[in-house]
C-alpha cells in the first residue's frame, strides 16, 4: 500500500519547477517563483517516499479574492485521490480564512472542469468571459 504524508509547506524552488515541468506546464524565472511562492497565502505538499509528487497553493489579498493556485499532481500518482487529498486541505484553509463575499478563484486545466465542480465551482457563463496573459517580455502571448 502506498502511503503518502500531507505537509503543509512551501514547495522549494526546485521541486515547484519539477512539478510544473511534470504536467507540461510553462516555466517561470527562479526568481520570479522565489517571489511568488513566498507570497502565498497557504500550502501543502504531499510527500510519499521522501519525493513530492503533489502540491496545491493559495493567494491572493487574504480578504476579498482568494486564488487557488497550482494544484499539481505528477502523472505517475494521478487519478489516485491525491488531487482530492489536496483540495480538501485547500478548502479547509479557505473555509476558515474566507468571509461572507469573497471571491474563490481559479483556473482549471483542460477536461479537469469536473474535479472542481466537486468542490462547489463553476465555470463562468459565456456572457462573463475571464481572461489572462502571460508575461513575455514586451510581448503578449
Amino acid at each position: 500500500m502506498v502511503e503518502y504524508t500531507l505537509v503543509e509547506r512551501l514547495p522549494t524552488v526546485a521541486e515547484y519547477q519539477r512539478l510544473r515541468q511534470a504536467v507540461g506546464w510553462h516555466g517561470v524565472d527562479i526568481s520570479a517563483a522565489e517571489k511568488g511562492l513566498s507570497n502565498s497565502l497557504f500550502s501543502v505538499c504531499l510527500i510519499n517516499n521522501g519525493e513530492i509528487i503533489g502540491c496545491g497553493r493559495v493567494v491572493g489579498d487574504g480578504g476579498v479574492y482568494l486564488y487557488i493556485q497550482d494544484i499539481i499532481v505528477i502523472p505517475p500518482f494521478q487519478g489516485r485521490g491525491i488531487g482530492k487529498i489536496i483540495m480538501e486541505r485547500v478548502m479547509t484553509f479557505i473555509e476558515s480564512h474566507a468571509s461572507w463575499g469573497t471571491v474563490i478563484g481559479l483556473m482549471a486545466a483542460e477536461n479537469v472542469s469536473g474535479f472542481y465542480q466537486k468542490f462547489g465551482f463553476i465555470e463562468r457563463p459565456a456572457n462573463k468571459p475571464g481572461m489572462f496573459q502571460i508575461f513575455n517580455f514586451g510581448t503578449y502571448t
